[in-house]
C-alpha cells in the first residue's frame, strides 16, 4: 500500500478510536449522573433531606425527627397558591383515602415557602379547608429556617411582584421519605392518586 495511502488509513482509525472514546466518556459519565444535578449516595440515591427547625400551625418548634417513625410525604408550598398547592394538597386527600388503614403511617407535611404571610394560624386555617388531607402537618419558620429547609430538599422558590399581591414560584415535587427520615422517591406533580398511591404502596412494601 502506498504510503499516503497507509497515512490516511491511519489517521481514519485514530480519528474513529478518538470519536468512540469520546462517545464512552458521555454515555458512562451521563449513566450515573442524577438528572436534576443533585449529589447522590453511594448507592445512587438523591442527597435530599436534612436537618431543620421550623415551627408547626400549632406554634410549637420542630425539627426532622418529626419524620422519624412514619412514612412521610413533604411538600413545599404556600397558602396564597392558587392552583398547583391546593390541587397536589386534594389528590393527596384522594391518595390518603385509597390507602386505607396503611394511612395510618403516613404523615403529610406542608412546608410554607412564603414565611412572610404564613404564619401557623394561617397555616392551620388553610389546612383545615375540606377536601385537604386530615391531619396534614403544616410548617412555617423565618425566611433563614425556611432557606434551610428548601436548600435541604433541593426545593425550588422565587418571590415574584411586589406588595400585596405578590406571588411565589416553586418547584412541585412531592417527597415520599421513609420511617427513617431518609428519602425513598419522588412523586411529580399531576401524576394522580392511583399513581401515586401505587407508588407510596410500593416503596412501604419495600421498606
Amino acid at each position: 500500500m502506498p504510503r499516503r495511502s497507509v497515512l490516511l488509513f491511519a489517521g481514519a482509525c485514530i480519528a474513529v478510536a478518538t470519536a468512540l472514546a469520546i462517545i464512552t466518556m458521555v454515555v458512562v459519565g451521563g449513566r450515573g449522573a442524577p438528572s436534576n444535578g443533585a449529589e447522590t449516595t453511594s448507592t445512587g440515591q438523591p442527597l435530599i433531606g436534612g436537618d431543620f427547625q421550623l415551627v408547626n400551625q400549632d406554634g410549637r418548634t420542630v425539627d426532622q425527627t418529626m419524620l422519624n417513625g412514619k412514612w412521610s410525604l413533604v411538600f413545599f408550598g404556600f397558602t396564597y397558591c392558587p392552583e398547583f398547592c391546593p390541587t397536589t394538597l386534594a389528590e393527596l386527600a384522594a391518595v390518603q383515602q385509597r390507602l386505607g388503614d396503611k394511612a395510618n403511617d403516613l404523615q403529610i407535611v406542608f412546608v410554607s415557602i412564603d414565611p412572610q404571610r404564613d404564619t401557623p394560624q394561617a397555616l392551620k386555617d388553610y389546612l383545615s379547608s375540606d377536601g385537604f388531607p386530615k391531619g396534614t402537618i403544616g410548617l412555617t419558620g423565618t425566611p433563614d429556617q425556611v432557606a434551610t429547609a428548601a436548600k435541604a430538599y433541593r426545593a425550588f422558590y422565587q418571590k415574584v411582584g411586589e406588595g400585596e399581591t405578590y406571588t411565589m414560584n416553586h418547584s412541585l415535587t412531592v417527597y415520599l421519605m421513609g420511617p427513617d427520615g431518609r428519602f425513598r422517591t419522588a412523586v411529580a406533580y399531576g401524576m394522580g392518586p392511583e399513581k401515586t398511591t401505587k407508588i407510596i404502596e410500593d416503596a412501604m412494601a419495600r421498606g
